[in-house]
């Protein structure tokens, strides 16, 4: 599966991506914002770059241009690009990026959270964060379903 480096103007995008199980990596979120900085980061660790700046796109082998402003267009063109968009189950962390680990079943949850009795749950080894397929989940799937 493609690696992806969003930069610092597609963070919804990113969140987008992570949740159909995309490794996508946001520039903010390692505080990088220069174009130097940005590139070196997609070469170093084989990442494709997403960007809406035309000029960093022409400087990185491979980069995919979006040029709409909203996410929902901004999917629409990566889908048209040849990006899968789909909503399997929780795979990566939406704040973070790392790859979920399941709950296991009879495991205590936060009170936020459901039981794992009553669904599966996925927490983030790195931040912490649990993800579980409820509402939020399902408005994911019918804007991708819209596109």
């Amino acid at each position: 599966m493609t690696r992806f480096l969003l930069d610092v103007m597609l963070g919804k995008l990113a969140t987008y991506l992570r949740m159909c199980g995309h490794d996508a990596a946001y520039a903010l979120d390692r505080g990088v914002e220069a174009d130097d900085a940005v590139l070196a980061w997609a070469a170093d660790e084989d990442r494709t770059l997403v960007t809406r700046d035309r000029r960093l796109a022409d400087r990185a082998d491979g980069a995919l241009l979006v040029e709409s402003v909203t996410v929902e267009d901004q999917l629409r063109e990566l889908a048209a690009a040849g990006v899968t968009l789909e909503l399997d189950e929780p795979r990566r962390c939406a704040n973070c990026n790392a790859a979920l680990r399941r709950v296991p079943d009879g495991a205590a949850t936060p009170d936020h959270a459901p039981g794992t009795d009553e669904r599966p749950v996925w927490r983030c080894p790195d931040c912490g964060q649990y993800f579980w397929r409820g509402s939020h989940w399902d408005d994911v799937g019918e804007t991708l379903a819209g596109l």
